[in-house]
């Protein structure tokens, strides 16, 4: 028995949306692909020049982080502690080389699925990074960076993009 055609008029490209019209099959995984796909690509340039601006005043020595200091929010305390290098490279670099990397798996030519473990992958260690960085923070440095905290949250979202990246890629895949 053939499948049976609900009432639902389809659009064709160029037709104009109307209730009770469908839009053609794979087009809105595809909408949510391009959007999941810039946002992330955005994210990367955010973070990229906090992080760059974090690896500027570690370099420069500078304490124009505009943190209070002597207090819990203190940017100076978090960025000049022993905490803010592992194994002689200090953190913000680190954090600069985690974003080059993240912005290639999601420039705009790479918008393609191959990459998206790698994508995947990365995000993760970003945020197993940021676990430990907040903990480290909180528990050992006993202040907190309002720049750090800044890449931080860019990551977890950036986490949470390359999350709808690959179920919009999967909804793609479906339609």
């Amino acid at each position: 028995m053939p499948p049976q055609h609900s009432r639902v008029e389809q659009i064709h490209p160029g037709e104009q949306f109307r209730p009770g019209r469908q839009l053609p099959a794979g087009t809105v995984g595809s909408v949510n692909r391009s959007r999941a796909a810039w946002a992330c690509f955005v994210l990367c340039v955010i973070g990229f020049l906090l992080s760059g601006y974090l690896s500027y005043e570690h370099f420069t020595g500078s304490a124009s982080l505009l943190c209070g200091e002597g207090s819990t929010v203190n940017c100076l305390a978090v960025t000049t502690s022993s905490w803010a290098t592992v194994l002689g490279v200090p953190v913000a670099v680190a954090g600069l080389a985690y974003f080059v990397a993240m912005t290639l798996l999601c420039l705009p030519v790479g918008f393609n699925r191959d990459t998206g473990t790698l994508r995947l992958i990365g995000a993760g260690v970003g945020v197993l990074s940021v676990l430990y960085l907040v903990g480290v923070e909180l528990f050992a440095v006993h202040a907190i960076c309002l720049w750090c905290t800044g890449v931080h949250l860019v990551t977890l979202l950036l986490f949470a993009g390359v999350l709808w990246w690959r179920a919009a890629d999967r909804r793609a895949l479906v339609h």
